[in-house]
């Protein structure tokens, strides 16, 4: 037995040179303290690049680890499926679409924004090498872009490599080849629905942080189910996004209220004339969390810190745009009242001697005066009135006419066929002014009517 061990004992050694001669890897007789095979420079490139392959489809195949641990995500995570191409495309497709959206926002829509310059000094302000994190609530399903790009001055929406990254579901963005391309040439990372937040496309946006740039996410996760009336909890996803990156992002909250008009749940074609409101928060600090990370603390319940604080301040945000949309509606709904009481203001301030007209705007209350300026229902002898069945009216006969006086039915700006402000108006104002003027009237009277309705 002592013989047979030996010989044993000396075919393995002479197996270990043979292998390290045919292969140059050095045999370590240790395999449960290091790994047996190490990257030690005894590798060809090739073959260390195929079992890093390896690796990484090992581990995504698995499901994710209930175990929350810091994933550390390099600047090139990635790096090599943005080609050339892609780069193009996204130079030309975001700059196009934005400006698009911001058109439609703006110009056939109304954006109420308060709190903006904290989005701009924290876009354009921010040191170099700190991220930024823009977190909303979900309203509709154009919610990114069109909120986005109202929120941006046209020559941002021009610079494409630093506008926003955002994330969407691989069932909804990247059903088909079609609009996978579509959604990567306009800066859309692609995630899936119960991958956990420990997937390629949560790693993908870490990455972009990780380079400085700007990743917006809705951190509901998915569409309001009430039309935006509540903001939903948040996802432990966007703790993850925070504290997983190399630095710790700004992070700017906003929220809007408006949007359920303009793309309503199960419309395909947005609506215009809509009022959208949009509030900007103050940037959310974790300084406190960071403290704490030294600590015994969990890693998943870090994740949830994060992500509750934030559902806290977009809660409190939805109640102040609440109010704000309120009382933009309460003052566009007692605008027509102001604007006929300026009307009548300017009316009284106005010199109609220099018209000629001044005599037909008295204030008087005694008979003479009312005399003058009350209607004159004249009937001439030669004039024979229609018979009702053609005019579809009742006839008007001299006993109407003084009944209308006994009841002083009367208007006190003389409008007459012999003379009058309505003559001497057209003397002085060409028609095409007067239907302007009418046609402008009716157009802001049926909007009022449109936004009383609406509130």
């Amino acid at each position: 037995m002592i013989e047979r061990a030996d010989l044993w004992k000396s075919n393995a050694k002479a197996l270990s040179l043979r292998l390290r001669d045919r292969f140059r890897v050095a045999v370590d007789r240790h395999r449960r303290k290091q790994p047996m095979f190490s990257g030690d420079g005894y590798f060809s490139s090739t073959f260390d690049r195929l079992l890093h392959r390896f690796r990484d489809f090992r581990r995504d195949s698995l499901p994710s680890s209930p175990t929350f641990y810091r994933k550390r995500v390099s600047k090139d995570f990635n790096a090599e499926e943005e080609s050339v191409i892609l780069r193009m495309l996204q130079a030309v497709a975001v700059p196009v679409l934005g400006n698009a959206c911001h058109v439609f926002m703006n110009g056939l829509n109304h954006v109420q924004v308060y709190g903006l310059d904290k989005l701009h000094d924290a876009l354009l302000r921010r040191p170099k090498d700190k991220s930024l994190i823009t977190v909303s609530n979900h309203v509709a399903s154009m919610d990114d872009p069109l909120v986005i790009a109202a929120l941006l001055p046209p020559h941002v929406l021009l610079d494409a490599q630093n506008l926003r990254w955002t994330l969407c579901a691989t069932d909804r963005c990247f059903s088909n080849p079609v609009f996978s391309a579509f959604f990567r040439s306009v800066k859309v990372l692609p995630v899936a629905r119960g991958d956990g937040i420990y997937q390629k496309g949560m790693d993908m946006a870490i990455a972009k942080l990780n380079r400085g740039g700007w990743v917006h996410i809705f951190p509901e996760g998915s569409r309001s189910r009430d039309g935006g009336k509540t903001v939903r909890s948040s996802k432990r996803g966007v703790g993850r996004l925070v504290l997983d990156a190399d630095n710790i992002p700004m992070v700017i909250p906003f929220v809007h209220t408006g949007m359920h008009e303009i793309m309503p749940l199960g419309a395909s074609i947005p609506r215009i004339g809509k009022t959208v409101t949009v509030i900007v928060g103050d940037p959310i600090h974790f300084d406190d969390l960071l403290n704490v990370e030294d600590a015994h603390v969990s890693r998943g319940k870090l994740y949830d810190d994060v992500s509750s604080r934030i559902g806290h301040r977009l809660r409190q945000l939805k109640v102040q745009v609440d109010r704000l949309a309120l009382e933009q509606a309460n003052q566009l709904h007692n605008h027509p009242v102001q604007c006929s009481e300026q009307t009548a203001g300017i009316l009284q301030q106005v010199d109609w001697e220099l018209f000629g007209i001044g005599s037909y705007f008295s204030t008087k209350d005694d008979s003479s005066s009312r005399q003058e300026s009350q209607i004159q229902l004249k009937l001439d002898d030669n004039y024979t009135p229609r018979p009702a069945s053609s005019l579809g009216q009742t006839k008007l006969n001299v006993s109407d006419s003084q009944e209308l006086g006994s009841h002083n039915w009367y208007f006190r700006m003389g409008f007459s066929n012999e003379g009058g402000i309505v003559s001497r108006i057209h003397g002085y104002m060409d028609p095409t002014e007067i239907m302007s003027f009418a046609a402008r009237g009716l157009f802001m009277n049926l909007r009022s009517k449109e936004i009383c309705a609406t509130c």
